[in-house]
Formats: C-alpha cells, sequence, structure tokens
C-alpha cells in the first residue's frame, strides 16, 4: 500500500516528518520517499510517498505520525495534514493514532476488495 503525505506549502513540515520518522525506531523502516518538483526554488520538497509492506507498519507509521504531530503541535509547522491516495485526499491531522491506524487499513481494505492498488 502507498499513500503520499502532502507538504500543503510547508516544506519543513515535510522535513520535519521525514526526519522524525527515520529517526523513530520502529517507524526507521518504512519506505519513505521525497517528491520534489522543479521550480523556483529549486525542486521544492512538496510531499512524501510512504509504502507500507506490512500491517504491522500502519501502526508504525500511524503512532510515529500522531507523535509527531503532538510534538510539534506549539510550533509554526502547518503542514503535513493531507494523505493522499488514488485520487482522494483526507485531512489527518487531527486523528489520533488509533483512528489514523483504521483509517488506512480500512484503505487497504478496501484497496483489495476492489482490487485497485492505492498509489
Amino acid at each position: 500500500m502507498r499513500i503520499r503525505i502532502q507538504g500543503d506549502g510547508d516544506e519543513q513540515a515535510l522535513t520535519d516528518l521525514q526526519g522524525w520518522l527515520s529517526r523513530d525506531p520502529q517507524a526507521r523502516r518504512l519506505s519513505v520517499v521525497p517528491v520534489s518538483t522543479p521550480g523556483a526554488r529549486m525542486s521544492a520538497l512538496h510531499a512524501l510517498d510512504i509504502a507500507f509492506e506490512h500491517a504491522l507498519d500502519i501502526a508504525n507509521f500511524a503512532v510515529a505520525y500522531a507523535n509527531w504531530r503532538v510534538a510539534k503541535a506549539g510550533a509554526a509547522i502547518h503542514g503535513a495534514r493531507n494523505l493522499t491516495y488514488g485520487g482522494t485526499t483526507v485531512d489527518i491531522g487531527h486523528l489520533d493514532h488509533a483512528q489514523l491506524a483504521d483509517l488506512l487499513r480500512s484503505l487497504e481494505s478496501e484497496s483489495m476488495d476492489t482490487g485497485t492498488p492505492l498509489s
């Protein structure tokens, strides 16, 4: 399963989230690929593509993401709230780790039921 976390114009949020995931012992093994777009700011980071290979990856990401949001609640980081799968975008910034994990599992299940890969 693949998802995309949009930067929402906040490149710092994506950079910070990417660093957080790489330092988290449980989320470190996730495949996190930065997505840049060429432009006036020399390939601005606008998203992170994240791949989950195992069911445990979903839980690990959900906990790490929720912890990151709590840790950054007082900071000036406003981006990395939108999760994109297929043609749908969902605001996940308000979800706790259990709600985010449930959302990801339901997306994975829906994808398997329809035979449509999430990417």
